[in-house]
């Protein structure tokens, strides 16, 4: 387990361990999945960025959560 401690500004410093193990480096992108209770992260790359933020406004009918289960890791 990894603690990080959240600062006055909502900042967070990701530690090594876990930045070796997604692979990031300074400069990267990293999105945030929510999900109940939790929120998972990892490491995208710009272009990948980019077509998340195109698709993701034009694709609401995949939006329950058994969907997202479902196709969370294709």
């Amino acid at each position: 387990m990894q603690i990080s401690r959240l600062s006055q500004k909502g900042q967070v410093t990701l530690p090594r361990k876990i930045r070796e193990i997604i692979g990031a480096k300074a400069g990267d992108l990293i999105v945030y999945e929510p999900g109940e209770g939790e929120v998972t992260l990892r490491r995208i790359e710009p272009f990948d960025a980019a077509f998340y933020v195109a698709l993701s406004g034009t694709v609401d009918e995949w939006s329950a959560e058994e969907d997202e289960k479902a196709f969370r890791n294709l």
